[in-house]
Formats: C-alpha cells, sequence, structure tokens
C-alpha cells in the first residue's frame, strides 16, 4: 500500500475516533470558528448597511455574494492546504495527526449527539423550558412556544437532517481529500447556513451560498439516505422501534417535501423508520412559515425518539465508514 494513502487512512481513522471521544473541544481554537468569523467580516464590507431605508442593488448584492464565497473558499483551501503540506513534509507522524485533529473538527457526530441529547435529558428531567432553551441552540425555529411532542419533534428533525451535512457529507469529503476537502465543504456549508435565507437582507447576497450548498450536498445527501434506510434495516431487526419496510417507503414518496432538494433526504428516512410526521408550521423569528409534511403520523413523537433518531444517525456513519475504507482498499488493489 502507498505509504502516502496508508497516512491517510490513519489520520482519517483517527479523525473519527477523536470525533467519537471528544466531539467539539470548547475553550480551544476551532476552524470552523474562524470560517464563521471570516464569513462575518467579509459580510460587513460586501453586503452594507443593515438599515431598511438603505438603497439595496439586487444585481450587486448578487455579484458581491458570489465574490464573498470564492474569497472564503480560497482562504480555506490555502490554508489547510499549508497545515497539511507542512505537517507531512515535517514527519508522517506529524502529518497523520494533523489530519487526525482537523477531521476531528470537519465532522459533528458527537456533538450532534451530546446538544440533542441535552434536550432529551430535559425531557426526561421534566424541565419544558430547559428542554426549549437546549432546543434553541440547534435550530433556527422559535422555541418558546413549543410543547413537549413539538420540541421532542424539532430535535428528531435536526438529527435527521443533519446526519447528511454534519456527519456523512464531512466525512466523505475528508475521504475522497483530505481535511483540505473536508474543510472546503464544511465552508460551504458554514457560509449556507449564515447567508442562505430568503429574507430582505439576505434574499440575493445569499443567492449563490445557498445554491453551492444544494450542489455540494446532492449526492452526499442521496447516500446518507440509502445508509440511513440501511440502518433502519439493521436496527429494526433487533428492535421494533424502527422499520426499515417504512423508511424505504417514505423516502420514496416524500424525499422531495422540501424547499431544499437534500433536506428531506434524510428527513423522510427517519420520519418512515420511526413512524413519526415531521415538517409543518413554525414560527421564525415570530414569522410563520409552512413547509410541506414528511411522514404518516403512526403515533406521536416523544422524548425517547430522540435517542432513536441519535441511534440511526450512528449506525448510518458506521455504515458509510465501512464503506469508504472499504472504497480506499479497493483502490490499492
Amino acid at each position: 500500500m502507498d505509504k502516502l494513502l496508508f497516512c491517510h487512512m490513519a489520520g482519517l481513522g483517527l479523525g473519527i475516533i477523536l470525533d467519537r471521544i471528544i466531539g467539539d473541544p470548547h475553550g480551544i481554537p476551532h476552524p470552523v470558528v474562524a470560517i464563521g468569523k471570516l464569513i462575518s467580516h467579509l459580510e460587513k464590507g460586501l453586503l452594507g448597511s443593515t438599515d431598511k431605508d438603505f438603497k439595496r442593488d439586487a444585481k450587486r448584492e448578487k455579484r458581491n455574494g458570489i465574490l464573498l464565497w470564492f474569497i472564503v473558499e480560497i482562504i480555506v483551501l490555502t490554508a489547510a492546504f499549508l497545515i497539511m503540506y507542512t505537517s507531512y513534509r515535517i514527519s508522517r507522524y506529524l502529518g497523520v495527526i494533523a489530519e487526525a485533529v482537523l477531521t476531528c473538527y470537519v465532522l459533528a457526530a458527537r456533538s450532534l449527539k451530546d446538544e440533542s441529547m441535552a434536550v432529551y435529558m430535559d425531557l426526561k428531567g421534566g424541565d419544558l423550558s430547559a428542554a426549549r432553551r437546549s432546543l434553541s441552540m440547534i435550530v433556527g425555529r422559535d422555541t418558546d412556544y413549543l410543547d413537549e411532542e413539538e420540541v421532542a419533534k424539532a430535535a428528531v428533525e435536526t438529527v435527521a437532517e443533519n446526519t447528511s451535512d454534519g456527519v456523512v457529507a464531512p466525512l466523505l469529503y475528508a475521504a475522497a481529500g483530505g481535511p483540505v476537502l473536508g474543510l472546503f465543504y464544511k465552508a460551504v456549508n458554514t457560509m449556507d447556513s449564515m447567508l442562505g435565507y430568503r429574507n430582505d437582507r439576505y434574499e440575493n447576497f445569499g443567492f449563490f451560498a445557498a445554491k453551492a450548498d444544494d450542489v455540494f450536498n446532492f449526492i452526499p445527501a442521496r447516500i446518507s439516505a440509502l445508509f440511513m434506510i440501511l440502518a433502519a434495516f439493521l436496527l429494526g431487526a433487533f428492535s421494533p422501534d424502527y422499520s426499515g419496510t417504512g423508511a424505504f417507503k417514505i423516502w420514496k414518496r416524500d424525499r422531495y417535501n422540501h424547499r431544499s432538494p437534500n433536506s428531506a433526504q434524510t428527513e423522510s428516512v427517519c420520519a418512515g423508520a420511526l413512524g413519526l410526521k415531521l415538517g409543518g408550521t413554525h414560527l421564525y423569528n415570530g414569522v410563520s412559515v409552512t413547509k410541506p409534511t414528511i411522514g404518516d403520523e403512526l403515533r406521536k413523537a416523544g422524548t425517547e425518539d430522540i435517542k432513536r433518531a441519535n441511534s440511526l444517525m450512528l449506525m448510518t456513519q458506521a455504515l458509510t465508514v465501512i464503506f469508504v475504507f472499504a472504497v480506499i482498499l479497493m483502490m490499492t488493489k
């Protein structure tokens, strides 16, 4: 086996393990936080005033939004490449360590589990107010009015959707191109989460960021859905709480029931696997937004569904890891 490829496999594997053990440690520099600060800084210069009376220019805003996207990606790619190139030039061992640490930062399985399970623990403790606060950390919707069922359902939706763009997609990109491509993808995803809103401020400026995210998530979202269906069948073999047949049925029917071409891919699988109805009408900054529903309400969502959604997410990640390393090993033959 080529030594560089072996080092890549070692760094990738260690990064996955690090993410599962420590997730995103607080109190130390995080490259995704740095990317977010860079985006905010460039936004102030390229978009301009937030004053409602400020004269807007749709063409200029779209052009500047594209410019921001390319500036961010060039900086991220350059910085990631220099870190990896320098590390491997000094020592293969240092290169593997650098790859493992950056891969850990790229992945979000542990943080997604921890943050959603914080909602679970609050609900289990009977503290709905605390559950709403914990939920507000991971969703964009208003949470103050949600009852226990709606809080649980929102947490399930978040885990389901982020299984693709927070777990499987960055793993696939990191496997294909190491931390360089992994951080490139994280920048794509971060720009969409910060700028890709359909409102007065970002309708034009964030247009390119939103479309780029759709493009770079198109294939990973569908791979995520297929592995999640398989995960539902595997978990269903040991527990009646999961239905592989339901997962496939609802995915086939509802996988496009979303404004995004990608978001409903894994949400529909999760809804079908657990027998829940997701989506619907919710408040975002006080504004009512109606989304298509996903799945059939075979039963009401409950607190335990948050744990079940996390089990689906982790099994989906495990299947993706097996797939990725199988492909890499096949390439060495």
